[in-house]
């Protein structure tokens, strides 16, 4: 009898490992999934983010839930990320929030090739160079002209992360004595600027295009040609290059998250982003969507990675970590 039964457990245990099984590729979200963003609300992140996870939310059966986390040079967020190790917990970032930790901070607390695990590229964050409404300048020339005439007078910020990084080689380069002021959140920042406490912000065009919009500050300049404002000019057409740093949105899983899984959630990412209903409204917010998969977004921060250590090289800094 003992015999029999033991056969029978046998050809049950061979029999099963014949028959189909869903891989966890394929029954994922078994629960509801949680986005943490290293921005405020009001960010172009935050928008996007919003509006592809109600989408993504109708595909998967399953709550999207964002989470604000700004603050502590997009550290904070990231932190929350990489201490979660849930691979329902990603992280929706722009790379501006990390590309330039390797240089700025003493010990960056995670490694971003192991724990940041690129899943799908969203869109490249316009960047915008603007001014108050209530100044004379119209121009960044106009702003470098009047610093330079009034040393130590005026104010400026930048996004955190590579925005930020990318204006301390700006005042470097053309020896510019401004106070910066450091923000948790760029909208404070933006608002700042509206109100002239500040004169000279580099952050997301989603940032400060409200603002723009009431004639409340003046945006003289962004990082590239952009169809989201097609009238105002290039920085490396109005002779500053240095401020021009290329940022882009994408989602990233967590250590260990497999090959497959990442594909198979880039793939309804994408499809949502691709959507034209979506993609406009995303774009509305000051964003060039280029959604792709994880070989994509991978690639794109590798070139970041370069223009990093470009402007690291004009600040004198070393990499640290």
């Amino acid at each position: 009898m003992f015999r029999l039964f033991s056969l029978f457990i046998a050809s049950f245990v061979v029999l099963a490992t014949l028959l189909p099984t869903r891989s966890h590729a394929q029954t994922w979200p078994e629960r509801n999934v949680k986005l943490i963003l290293p921005f405020g609300a009001g960010s172009a992140t935050d928008a996007a983010a919003r509006l592809l996870g109600e989408r993504l939310a109708a595909r998967w059966g399953k709550a999207v839930v964002v989470e604000n986390r700004p603050g502590g040079d997009a550290l904070v967020a990231i932190n929350a990320f990489t201490s979660a190790a849930d691979d329902h917990v990603l992280l929706y970032a722009s790379s501006a929030s990390f590309m330039a930790h390797p240089y700025t901070q003493e010990k960056v607390p995670y490694n971003l090739e192991r724990d940041l695990l690129p899943i799908a590229r969203i869109s490249h964050t316009v960047l915008a160079i603007s001014v108050p409404a209530a100044t004379e300048f119209k121009t960044v020339a106009d702003f470098v002209a009047g610093a330079r005439a009034n040393p130590d007078k005026f104010n400026a910020a930048g996004a955190a992360g590579v925005p930020e990084f990318a204006l301390d080689a700006f005042l470097k380069v053309r020896d510019l004595k401004v106070t910066k002021v450091p923000y948790r959140d760029v909208i404070q920042g933006a608002r700042d600027l509206s109100e002239n406490r500040i004169q000279f912000l580099s952050s997301s065009f989603a940032a400060v295009r409200p603002l723009a919009e009431a004639n409340k500050v003046r945006v003289v300049a962004l990082g590239g040609r952009s169809e989201v404002a097609p009238g105002i000019p290039s920085l490396a057409e109005v002779g500053f290059p240095e401020l021009a740093v290329q940022t882009t949105s994408g989602l990233y899983g967590p250590a260990g998250m497999s090959v497959d899984l990442r594909k198979r959630i880039a793939a309804e990412v994408v499809a949502v982003a691709s959507d034209p209903t979506v993609s406009q409204r995303i774009a509305a917010t000051g964003q060039d969507m280029v959604p792709a998969g994880p070989d994509e977004l991978a690639q794109t921060l590798k070139a970041q990675a370069e223009q990093a250590a470009r402007v690291a090289q004009v600040l004198g800094l070393q990499r640290k970590n």
